[in-house]
Protein backbone atom coordinates (compact mmCIF):
# COMPACT_ATOMS: atom_id res chain seq x y z
CA UNK A 1 0.00 0.00 0.00
CA UNK A 2 1.44 3.48 -1.18
CA UNK A 3 -0.83 6.72 0.56
CA UNK A 4 1.43 9.44 -0.59
CA UNK A 5 0.90 13.38 -0.49
CA UNK A 6 -2.30 13.17 2.00
CA UNK A 7 -4.38 10.78 0.61
CA UNK A 8 -4.72 8.44 2.95
CA UNK A 9 -5.21 10.76 5.90
CA UNK A 10 -8.04 12.32 3.42
CA UNK A 11 -9.17 8.52 4.00
CA UNK A 12 -8.78 8.70 7.54
CA UNK A 13 -10.17 11.40 8.52
CA UNK A 14 -13.47 11.07 6.37
CA UNK A 15 -14.04 7.29 8.34
CA UNK A 16 -13.61 9.01 11.92
CA UNK A 17 -15.90 11.80 10.93
CA UNK A 18 -18.28 8.98 9.97
CA UNK A 19 -17.89 7.58 13.59
CA UNK A 20 -16.06 4.21 11.46
CA UNK A 21 -13.09 2.84 13.43
CA UNK A 22 -9.99 2.81 10.68
CA UNK A 23 -10.05 -0.84 10.58
CA UNK A 24 -13.17 -1.00 8.34
CA UNK A 25 -10.64 -0.19 5.61
CA UNK A 26 -9.97 -4.10 5.72
CA UNK A 27 -13.68 -4.79 5.83
CA UNK A 28 -16.56 -5.35 3.24
CA UNK A 29 -19.94 -5.41 3.63
CA UNK A 30 -20.43 -8.98 2.78
CA UNK A 31 -18.01 -9.70 6.05
CA UNK A 32 -19.96 -7.40 8.26
CA UNK A 33 -23.42 -9.21 7.31
CA UNK A 34 -22.05 -12.81 8.30
CA UNK A 35 -22.67 -13.58 11.95
CA UNK A 36 -21.52 -16.23 13.88
CA UNK A 37 -22.97 -17.60 16.61
CA UNK A 38 -20.76 -20.16 19.03
CA UNK A 39 -23.16 -22.26 21.23
CA UNK A 40 -20.86 -24.00 23.19
CA UNK A 41 -21.79 -22.69 26.31
CA UNK A 42 -25.34 -20.98 26.04
CA UNK A 43 -25.11 -18.86 28.97
CA UNK A 44 -22.24 -17.16 28.17
CA UNK A 45 -23.33 -16.74 24.55
CA UNK A 46 -26.72 -14.81 25.07
CA UNK A 47 -25.79 -11.61 24.61
CA UNK A 48 -23.82 -11.93 21.55
CA UNK A 49 -27.20 -13.98 20.20
CA UNK A 50 -29.60 -11.00 20.91
CA UNK A 51 -26.78 -8.21 19.72
CA UNK A 52 -26.82 -10.68 16.31
CA UNK A 53 -30.35 -10.66 16.64
CA UNK A 54 -30.77 -6.98 16.84
CA UNK A 55 -28.33 -6.42 13.74
CA UNK A 56 -30.09 -8.66 11.56
CA UNK A 57 -33.27 -6.97 12.33
CA UNK A 58 -32.01 -3.70 11.81
CA UNK A 59 -30.13 -4.57 8.52
CA UNK A 60 -33.95 -6.59 7.64
CA UNK A 61 -35.05 -3.04 8.38
CA UNK A 62 -32.66 -1.42 6.02
CA UNK A 63 -33.47 -3.47 3.31
CA UNK A 64 -37.02 -2.69 3.42
CA UNK A 65 -37.03 0.95 4.00
CA UNK A 66 -34.40 0.63 1.14
CA UNK A 67 -37.22 -1.01 -1.02
CA UNK A 68 -39.55 1.43 -0.61
CA UNK A 69 -37.64 4.40 -1.74
CA UNK A 70 -37.07 2.01 -4.81
CA UNK A 71 -38.43 4.06 -8.05
CA UNK A 72 -39.57 2.86 -12.00
CA UNK A 73 -37.25 4.22 -14.59
CA UNK A 74 -37.64 4.27 -18.48
CA UNK A 75 -34.94 4.30 -21.42
CA UNK A 76 -35.90 4.13 -24.55
CA UNK A 77 -32.94 2.77 -26.90
CA UNK A 78 -32.78 2.98 -30.80
CA UNK A 79 -30.52 0.66 -32.60
CA UNK A 80 -29.33 2.57 -36.00
CA UNK A 81 -26.38 2.90 -38.42
CA UNK A 82 -24.31 5.75 -37.91
CA UNK A 83 -21.09 7.04 -39.45
CA UNK A 84 -18.10 6.98 -37.42
CA UNK A 85 -14.57 8.22 -38.10
CA UNK A 86 -11.53 6.73 -36.71
CA UNK A 87 -8.20 5.45 -37.56
CA UNK A 88 -8.43 7.96 -40.48
CA UNK A 89 -11.11 6.01 -42.34
CA UNK A 90 -15.17 6.38 -41.95
CA UNK A 91 -17.65 3.29 -41.97
CA UNK A 92 -21.40 2.24 -40.81
CA UNK A 93 -21.52 0.52 -37.27
CA UNK A 94 -24.47 -0.32 -35.56
CA UNK A 95 -25.77 2.09 -32.45
CA UNK A 96 -28.10 2.49 -29.72
CA UNK A 97 -28.66 6.56 -30.03
CA UNK A 98 -26.15 6.97 -32.50
CA UNK A 99 -23.65 7.17 -29.99
CA UNK A 100 -20.49 5.12 -29.14
CA UNK A 101 -20.28 3.69 -26.91
CA UNK A 102 -23.61 3.64 -25.83
CA UNK A 103 -25.98 5.53 -23.38
CA UNK A 104 -25.37 4.72 -19.89
CA UNK A 105 -28.25 4.21 -17.50
CA UNK A 106 -27.99 5.38 -13.87
CA UNK A 107 -30.40 3.83 -11.32
CA UNK A 108 -30.20 2.98 -8.01
CA UNK A 109 -30.20 -0.23 -5.78
CA UNK A 110 -33.66 -1.65 -5.76
CA UNK A 111 -35.11 0.12 -8.56
CA UNK A 112 -37.35 -1.40 -11.29
CA UNK A 113 -36.11 -0.37 -14.80
CA UNK A 114 -37.82 -0.70 -18.76
CA UNK A 115 -35.74 -0.34 -21.43
CA UNK A 116 -38.06 0.27 -24.69
CA UNK A 117 -35.51 -0.90 -27.45
CA UNK A 118 -36.49 0.07 -31.19
CA UNK A 119 -34.47 -2.28 -33.70
CA UNK A 120 -33.90 0.54 -36.21
CA UNK A 121 -31.13 -1.05 -38.01
CA UNK A 122 -30.64 -3.60 -40.56
CA UNK A 123 -30.12 -6.58 -38.18
CA UNK A 124 -31.94 -8.40 -35.89
CA UNK A 125 -30.63 -7.84 -32.60
CA UNK A 126 -31.03 -8.76 -28.86
CA UNK A 127 -29.49 -7.21 -25.90
CA UNK A 128 -27.76 -9.28 -22.17
CA UNK A 129 -28.12 -7.71 -19.13
CA UNK A 130 -24.38 -8.31 -17.45
CA UNK A 131 -24.38 -9.04 -13.63
CA UNK A 132 -28.22 -8.41 -13.37
CA UNK A 133 -29.57 -11.40 -11.12
CA UNK A 134 -33.04 -11.47 -11.91
CA UNK A 135 -34.20 -13.66 -14.95
CA UNK A 136 -35.15 -10.94 -18.07
CA UNK A 137 -38.41 -12.28 -20.29
CA UNK A 138 -37.21 -12.03 -24.06
CA UNK A 139 -33.56 -11.80 -23.24
CA UNK A 140 -32.86 -14.68 -25.62
CA UNK A 141 -34.88 -13.84 -28.33
CA UNK A 142 -34.06 -11.36 -31.84
CA UNK A 143 -35.06 -8.17 -31.95
CA UNK A 144 -36.11 -7.91 -35.72
CA UNK A 145 -35.67 -4.59 -37.38
CA UNK A 146 -38.85 -2.13 -37.38
CA UNK A 147 -39.56 -3.94 -34.72
CA UNK A 148 -39.44 -3.03 -30.55
CA UNK A 149 -39.26 -4.91 -27.58
CA UNK A 150 -39.53 -3.72 -23.85
CA UNK A 151 -37.17 -5.29 -21.40
CA UNK A 152 -38.05 -5.45 -17.85
CA UNK A 153 -35.20 -5.59 -15.02
CA UNK A 154 -35.87 -5.67 -11.77
CA UNK A 155 -33.44 -4.98 -9.60
CA UNK A 156 -32.59 -7.09 -5.90
CA UNK A 157 -29.16 -6.03 -3.51
CA UNK A 158 -26.67 -5.91 -7.39
CA UNK A 159 -24.90 -2.46 -6.37
CA UNK A 160 -21.97 -0.64 -8.00
CA UNK A 161 -21.37 -1.19 -11.60
CA UNK A 162 -22.90 -4.15 -14.51
CA UNK A 163 -22.88 -3.36 -18.37
CA UNK A 164 -25.34 -4.10 -21.35
CA UNK A 165 -24.33 -5.16 -24.80
CA UNK A 166 -25.58 -6.62 -28.26
CA UNK A 167 -25.53 -11.39 -27.73
CA UNK A 168 -24.25 -11.02 -30.80
CA UNK A 169 -19.85 -10.98 -30.86
CA UNK A 170 -20.01 -8.46 -34.34
CA UNK A 171 -22.60 -6.29 -33.20
CA UNK A 172 -21.57 -5.78 -29.66
CA UNK A 173 -18.10 -4.42 -30.38
CA UNK A 174 -20.38 -1.16 -30.68
CA UNK A 175 -23.45 -1.67 -29.10
CA UNK A 176 -23.02 -1.95 -25.54
CA UNK A 177 -22.97 1.05 -22.24
CA UNK A 178 -22.21 1.22 -18.77
CA UNK A 179 -25.40 -0.14 -16.42
CA UNK A 180 -24.67 1.69 -12.98
CA UNK A 181 -26.43 0.80 -9.77
CA UNK A 182 -26.20 3.87 -7.30
CA UNK A 183 -26.96 3.25 -2.97
CA UNK A 184 -30.24 3.30 -2.60
CA UNK A 185 -31.26 7.33 -1.58
CA UNK A 186 -31.36 6.54 2.09
CA UNK A 187 -28.02 4.94 2.11
CA UNK A 188 -24.37 5.72 2.15
CA UNK A 189 -21.30 4.24 0.41
CA UNK A 190 -19.54 1.99 2.84
CA UNK A 191 -16.44 3.45 2.04
CA UNK A 192 -15.84 7.20 1.95
CA UNK A 193 -17.80 9.19 -0.30
CA UNK A 194 -16.23 10.15 -3.23
CA UNK A 195 -15.71 13.33 -5.17
CA UNK A 196 -17.44 12.26 -8.33
CA UNK A 197 -17.54 9.00 -10.41
CA UNK A 198 -16.18 8.53 -13.88
CA UNK A 199 -16.96 5.24 -15.81
CA UNK A 200 -14.62 3.97 -18.47
CA UNK A 201 -15.47 1.40 -21.23
CA UNK A 202 -12.61 -0.34 -22.62
CA UNK A 203 -13.59 -1.30 -26.18
CA UNK A 204 -12.12 -2.31 -29.80
CA UNK A 205 -12.30 -0.52 -33.29
CA UNK A 206 -12.36 -2.35 -36.90
CA UNK A 207 -11.74 -0.78 -40.18
CA UNK A 208 -13.47 -3.09 -41.87
CA UNK A 209 -17.38 -3.28 -41.49
CA UNK A 210 -18.73 -5.92 -38.97
CA UNK A 211 -21.67 -8.00 -39.88
CA UNK A 212 -23.50 -11.28 -39.11
CA UNK A 213 -20.71 -13.50 -40.86
CA UNK A 214 -18.62 -12.15 -38.14
CA UNK A 215 -19.89 -14.74 -35.57
CA UNK A 216 -16.73 -14.85 -33.46
CA UNK A 217 -13.77 -12.43 -33.16
CA UNK A 218 -10.64 -13.78 -32.61
CA UNK A 219 -8.09 -12.39 -29.50
CA UNK A 220 -5.39 -9.47 -31.43
CA UNK A 221 -7.71 -8.88 -34.22
CA UNK A 222 -8.96 -5.54 -33.26
CA UNK A 223 -7.28 -2.70 -35.48
CA UNK A 224 -7.19 -0.31 -32.08
CA UNK A 225 -8.51 -0.20 -28.87
CA UNK A 226 -10.39 2.52 -27.55
CA UNK A 227 -10.96 4.48 -24.39
CA UNK A 228 -14.88 5.56 -24.10
CA UNK A 229 -14.37 5.46 -27.90
CA UNK A 230 -11.50 7.60 -28.15
CA UNK A 231 -8.36 5.53 -30.07
CA UNK A 232 -6.11 8.19 -28.36
CA UNK A 233 -3.01 9.15 -30.18
CA UNK A 234 -1.43 6.07 -30.70
CA UNK A 235 -1.99 4.83 -33.84
CA UNK A 236 -0.90 7.40 -35.98
CA UNK A 237 -3.97 9.25 -37.40
CA UNK A 238 -3.98 12.91 -36.23
CA UNK A 239 -7.87 13.45 -36.34
CA UNK A 240 -8.12 10.47 -33.70
CA UNK A 241 -9.50 12.15 -30.60
CA UNK A 242 -8.23 11.29 -27.14
CA UNK A 243 -10.21 10.33 -23.58
CA UNK A 244 -9.60 12.95 -20.98
CA UNK A 245 -10.67 12.61 -17.54
CA UNK A 246 -10.41 15.73 -15.25
CA UNK A 247 -10.09 15.89 -11.51
CA UNK A 248 -9.31 18.04 -8.60
CA UNK A 249 -5.96 18.26 -6.37
CA UNK A 250 -6.76 15.72 -3.75
CA UNK A 251 -9.96 14.62 -5.13
CA UNK A 252 -11.21 11.50 -4.20
CA UNK A 253 -12.90 9.56 -7.28
CA UNK A 254 -15.02 6.38 -7.66
CA UNK A 255 -13.80 4.93 -11.16
CA UNK A 256 -15.80 2.55 -12.83
CA UNK A 257 -13.92 0.29 -15.25
CA UNK A 258 -15.51 -2.20 -17.84
CA UNK A 259 -13.65 -4.62 -20.46
CA UNK A 260 -15.99 -4.57 -23.39
CA UNK A 261 -13.42 -6.05 -25.60
CA UNK A 262 -14.30 -9.72 -26.62
CA UNK A 263 -11.56 -12.43 -26.41
CA UNK A 264 -9.09 -9.78 -24.71
CA UNK A 265 -7.63 -9.52 -21.18
CA UNK A 266 -7.25 -6.15 -20.77
CA UNK A 267 -4.46 -4.17 -18.89
CA UNK A 268 -5.03 -0.79 -17.47
CA UNK A 269 -3.49 1.98 -15.52
CA UNK A 270 -3.25 5.54 -14.57
CA UNK A 271 0.72 6.65 -14.45
CA UNK A 272 2.01 7.44 -11.07
CA UNK A 273 -1.18 6.68 -9.01
CA UNK A 274 -2.50 3.71 -7.32
CA UNK A 275 -6.37 2.13 -6.71
CA UNK A 276 -8.26 1.04 -3.99
CA UNK A 277 -10.27 -1.76 -5.43
CA UNK A 278 -13.80 -1.42 -3.74
CA UNK A 279 -16.57 -3.48 -5.75
CA UNK A 280 -16.25 -5.78 -8.37
CA UNK A 281 -19.52 -6.70 -11.05
CA UNK A 282 -22.16 -5.54 -9.49
CA UNK A 283 -21.33 -6.01 -5.37
CA UNK A 284 -19.16 -4.38 -2.79
CA UNK A 285 -15.65 -6.75 -2.48
CA UNK A 286 -12.91 -6.83 0.08
CA UNK A 287 -10.88 -3.41 -0.03
CA UNK A 288 -7.57 -4.17 -2.01
CA UNK A 289 -4.52 -1.95 -3.39
CA UNK A 290 -2.80 -1.80 -6.64
CA UNK A 291 -0.97 -0.06 -9.10
CA UNK A 292 -3.00 -1.73 -12.39
CA UNK A 293 -6.40 -3.41 -13.39
CA UNK A 294 -6.10 -6.71 -15.16
CA UNK A 295 -9.50 -7.51 -16.47
CA UNK A 296 -10.58 -10.16 -18.13
CA UNK A 297 -13.29 -10.01 -21.07
CA UNK A 298 -16.84 -8.99 -19.76
CA UNK A 299 -15.10 -8.17 -16.08
CA UNK A 300 -15.81 -4.51 -14.44
CA UNK A 301 -14.26 -3.42 -11.50
CA UNK A 302 -15.14 -0.07 -9.00
CA UNK A 303 -11.51 1.07 -7.87
CA UNK A 304 -11.12 4.49 -5.80
CA UNK A 305 -8.49 6.96 -7.31
CA UNK A 306 -6.89 9.50 -5.16
CA UNK A 307 -5.51 12.72 -6.99
CA UNK A 308 -2.74 13.10 -4.94
CA UNK A 309 0.23 13.63 -7.24
CA UNK A 310 2.11 16.89 -8.33
CA UNK A 311 -0.69 18.83 -10.41
CA UNK A 312 -0.11 17.95 -14.15
CA UNK A 313 -1.36 15.20 -17.01
CA UNK A 314 -0.97 11.96 -16.21
CA UNK A 315 -1.49 9.04 -19.12
CA UNK A 316 -4.06 6.56 -18.55
CA UNK A 317 -3.09 3.55 -20.53
CA UNK A 318 -5.19 0.03 -21.90
CA UNK A 319 -3.38 -2.61 -23.75
CA UNK A 320 -4.58 -6.14 -23.92
CA UNK A 321 -1.84 -8.82 -21.63
CA UNK A 322 -0.94 -10.13 -25.06
CA UNK A 323 0.91 -6.24 -25.88
CA UNK A 324 -0.48 -5.83 -28.78
CA UNK A 325 -1.60 -2.20 -29.73
CA UNK A 326 -1.88 0.36 -26.49
CA UNK A 327 -4.37 3.04 -26.39
CA UNK A 328 -3.95 5.70 -24.24
CA UNK A 329 -6.00 9.22 -22.60
CA UNK A 330 -5.10 11.77 -20.61
CA UNK A 331 -5.95 12.55 -16.48
CA UNK A 332 -5.62 16.25 -16.46
CA UNK A 333 -5.32 17.98 -12.89
CA UNK A 334 -7.54 21.35 -12.73
CA UNK A 335 -4.45 23.17 -12.77
CA UNK A 336 -2.45 22.61 -15.93
CA UNK A 337 1.41 21.46 -15.58
CA UNK A 338 3.49 19.40 -18.05
CA UNK A 339 2.37 15.91 -19.84
CA UNK A 340 3.90 13.10 -17.37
Amino acid sequence: MNWTNGCFFILFYKLLRNGQKPKTLERTKGETGRTQIHRTKKRKNMGSEKQGFIWLSGLLFLNILALSTAEVLYYEFFLQESQFTKLCSTKSILTVNGSFPGPEIRVRRGDTVFVNVHNQGNHAVSLKWEGVKDSIDGSNELIQPGRNFTYEIELEDEIGTLWWHATSAWAAATVHGAFVILPAANEDYPFPAPTSDQTIILGEWFREELTEANQTIAPGSADAYTINGHPGETYGCSNDTTYEMQVDYEGLYLVRVINAIANETMVFGVASHSFTIVGQSGAYSRRSFTNSLTLAPAQVVDVLLCANQNVGHYYITARPSSGAHITNGILRYTTTSSLI
